[in-house]
């Protein structure tokens, strides 16, 4: 039995999931006329209160898109050093919208509303790029799942408001933040310029990613999802999944926190974790004592069935799903000592 503890992206589609996906009526996204696809842009919207929706390929493409669409060469984005749009999107802040980062570090990833002011740019220097967006992530990744609650992004908007800056939300994980704090989705979408969700991660859908904004800004960002060659044919397989999630899998993701925290417990014994990071969703981070790489452990891990990823030089990042099973935790259990 292999424990698959690499990613929330590895899931396979339920039964379930499978059958919508088989029976969903199609047509031609790029045309508009898919009916599933329509479908799913149009629960999203709603959900956040928002008014349109953009399905796409992956999160990376949403989030490049809302940056591409809402900046303009030689802007200026503010986003966290350990932030997804600026760690693991190819660098297509400056590729796709030929603009600068600027990159505050707080803690586990979070922004404050003064750190963001710290690297607001003064709009009249000129030997400066404009400040133009602020993007956040919630649930932080290489934060450990930590999440932002409403109370601490109606702060940064606040901000944002008060220096003409736009507020996109890479949410890939939102749902995991949402089932923490009871938060209401509609509370985001009042609160944010844009919003990114992944449907393929806790949500366990084979694919696909949604950008949900205002009407004129996703026009836009169809545009220029069709010249990064991102335009759908017959995409509705893909949407009636996303549909499904949407509608099924959101509130099970306590179960996957709830794992996640057991895991703590297991690594709270084993003598090679020097410290774990707080356990808020699903994302378990743990630090490897000096004389152990994280590399070394993740091979060692591997020999006895347990996938990991290695997250820095002695971090390793396990993640929970809804493909993680009861015995597959009881042989984990068992596994790591």
């Amino acid at each position: 039995m292999i424990i698959d503890l690499r990613s929330d992206t590895i899931t396979q589609p339920t039964p379930a999931m499978r059958e919508a996906m088989f029976t969903a009526q199609l047509g031609d996204d790029v045309l508009g006329d898919d009916p599933t696809v329509n479908a799913l842009e149009a629960k999203a919207a709603a959900l956040f209160g928002m008014e349109a929706a953009l399905f796409c390929a992956s999160g990376t493409m949403t989030n490049q898109l809302a940056i591409r669409t809402h900046t303009r060469p030689g802007d200026d984005v503010i986003c966290d050093y350990l932030s997804h749009v600026y760690q693991y999107e190819g660098g297509g802040i400056s590729v796709n919208a030929l603009a600068s980062a600027s990159l505050p570090q707080g803690e586990r990833g979070k922004l404050t509303p003064d750190l963001i002011r710290e690297y607001i740019y003064n709009p009249a220097d000129s030997h400066k790029p404009l400040s133009r967006l602020v993007v956040l992530e919630n649930t932080v990744n290489k934060g450990g799942g930590c999440y932002y609650t409403v109370p601490e992004i109606a702060a940064i908007r606040q901000v944002c408001d008060e220096h003409g800056l736009i507020l996109h939300l890479d949410g890939a994980r939102l749902f995991n933040a949402l089932v923490e704090t009871g938060d209401p989705t509609e509370a985001y979408g009042q609160l944010f310029d844009s919003i990114s969700i992944c449907l393929s991660k806790g949500l366990g859908c084979p694919v696909g990613s949604l950008l949900i904004g205002k009407a004129d800004m996703i026009r836009q960002a169809r545009r220029y999802r069709k010249l990064m060659g991102g335009g759908w044919r017959q995409a509705g397989f893909l949407a009636a999944a996303g549909i499904y999630a949407l509608d099924h899998h959101i509130d099970r993701l306590k179960i996957d926190h709830a794992r996640a925290r057991k895991i703590g417990i297991m690594l709270e014994q084993a003598p090679e974790v020097e410290s774990i990071l707080p356990i808020d969703t699903n994302i378990v981070i743990f630090k490897l004592s000096a004389n152990l790489l994280a590399t070394d452990y993740v091979a060692q891990l591997e020999t006895k069935g347990i996938r990991s990823v290695a997250f820095g030089k002695h971090l390793v990042r396990f993640v929970t799903h809804l493909d993680l099973t009861d015995e597959m935790m009881t042989n984990l259990e068992v596994r790591l000592r």
